[in-house]
């Protein structure tokens, strides 16, 4: 299927204008006209790009893509070896950060409500944290290991040992919510990294939180997302998984 098709099918469907990011949404390197198959991976990282190359893949889907506000603009070092070997073997990337984070049934979040069983929503219009009820009281270390065995690591868990009755989470590296979430009336929130402040701000606040990774938390999207779009538009589709332990 032609590149540009695919990349404004994308770009409708997550609704990418409705959204100020910290990169560009959409077709980042554009190296080839059709795309037969599909390769996706959390990030665009040179061991990712191999794995295309691998492969034979056309374009490569990524949620963590180039371009990001505040680095050096410039091709070299890292980012030109990477974009380099994107074009040499003729794979166009597509990234989606923050739309891919927010879609009610694509994103990463919806993905990891759906991973721990809970029918979770955006907490209020427009937020990037989602929430849940919890039909009953639960302990942190059971939402601990509920998180372990959804995402296969073992999670930090900080704050207070009371019953969770309402829990809160937002992928990626979005510690900073957890002030939010407390206000919202949370008593428990997810994320994947973890600052040196959100010890103390778990604790004074009275809501417990669970760092799970970052990589861990965000595989849902670009899965769920590459698997549609083989299914709408009968092409091949391959998620690489990459260890990271971050």
């Amino acid at each position: 299927m032609d590149i540009n098709e695919l990349v404004a099918w994308c770009d409708e469907k997550l609704r990418v204008t409705e959204f100020e990011d910290y990169c560009p949404n959409g077709l980042q390197v554009e190296a080839s006209e059709s795309v037969r198959l599909l390769v996706s991976g959390v990030t665009a990282s040179q061991p990712l790009i191999d794995a295309a190359v691998e492969r034979g893949a056309d374009a490569l889907l990524v949620h963590h893509g180039y371009f990001w506000k505040g680095e050096s603009l410039p091709l070299t070092g890292l980012k030109g070896q990477r974009v380099k070997a994107l074009m040499r073997n003729g794979i166009s990337l597509l990234a989606y950060h923050l739309p891919l984070d927010a879609h009610p049934e694509l994103g990463n979040n919806a993905g990891l409500g759906r991973a721990l069983g809970l029918a979770g929503r955006s907490i209020v219009d427009g937020s990037l944290i989602w929430g849940a009820e919890l039909a009953t009281p639960v302990a942190p270390e059971a939402v601990a290991a509920q998180l372990q065995a959804a995402l296969g690591r073992s999670p930090l868990q900080l704050g207070p040992s009371r019953p969770i009755r309402r829990l809160a989470w937002c992928t990626g590296a979005a510690q900073g919510y957890i002030v939010d979430a407390a206000r919202a009336g949370y008593d428990g929130f997810i994320s994947g990294e973890v600052s040196e402040q959100t010890y103390h701000q778990a604790h004074e606040l009275g809501i417990s939180y669970f760092s799970a990774g970052h990589h861990a938390t965000e595989r849902f999207g670009v899965q769920a997302l590459g698997d549609l779009i083989a299914n709408h538009f009968g092409i091949s589709h391959e998620y690489v998984e990459l260890k990271n332990p971050v």
